[in-house]
């Protein structure tokens, strides 16, 4: 297993004008990772990714185990392997952010963060799944579905990206929620973590792997001052 590589099926950019189609499969996405995040055809919920079972935490609220068949428009996978970690106590999102960037050591590589532990409080939201013809990333943030719990433990799963790269990913922290009982997940907009024990997983390969045979992808003319723009208005 390559540990020192964080493998991305598409690119944020292309959801912004609503390319939402899968154009991956779940089992070919796992040939390359067994922990990470992404969607569904159809924008359909946030996915969660650990020890190579996949989890879909969809608008509803509901979670389940994604099939082999089921398609991808976007995702991250990467073999995890063991860390050092870090305890951390009473700490709320931004305070979180900065331990862990800290940790990382510079904001210029790609890393996996994984928590595991107690939360106080635990925000997050997943979008419900659009149908053909796709409506804009931007149009699809404003009808999400947002999920509060308190007292609630879980492990969080996600990635810090550089800046260089806004556009193909979105720059800073992506990171996805999945409750131990698994009654609760999604992606996070923010949280209060009572106490939990932080991992980090530098990487030193980014393999983009891009749908070279989608006619729409093809055919699509980004603007990359309005993609990064509408990137950060769905993602925060």
């Amino acid at each position: 297993m390559n540990t020192e590589t964080l493998y991305q099926h598409g690119t944020l950019a292309m959801l912004v004008p609503g390319l939402l189609a899968g154009t991956l499969s779940v089992a070919d996405l796992l040939k390359h990772g067994d922990t990470g995040i992404g969607t569904l055809s159809g924008l359909n919920g946030e996915l969660m990714i650990i020890g190579g079972v996949v989890y879909q935490m969809a608008a509803d609220g509901q979670i389940r185990v994604v099939g082999p068949k089921e398609m991808v428009p976007f995702a991250n996978v990467h073999y995890a392997k063991q860390e050092p970690t870090t305890k951390l106590t009473n700490v709320d999102y931004a305070q979180f952010q900065q331990a862990a960037l800290d940790q990382i050591g510079t904001e210029n590589i790609f890393a996996a963060v994984t928590v595991t532990g107690k939360f106080t409080r635990m925000h997050t939201r997943a979008v419900g799944e659009q149908v053909s013809p796709y409506p804009t990333l931007a149009a699809t943030a404003e009808a999400q579905q947002e999920f509060n719990a308190t007292a609630i433990d879980g492990q969080v799963v996600g990635y810090f990206s550089p800046e260089l790269y806004a556009g193909v990913v979105s720059p800073g922290f992506h990171l996805h929620f999945l409750s131990s009982d698994h009654v609760m997940g999604g992606h996070i907009l923010d949280f209060e973590l009572e106490s939990g024990e932080i991992a980090i997983q530098p990487f030193q390969n980014f393999d983009l792997h891009l749908p070279i045979d989608n006619n729409d992808f093809r055919r699509e003319h980004f603007n990359s001052r309005q993609v990064i723009a509408d990137i950060r208005k769905a993602e925060h």
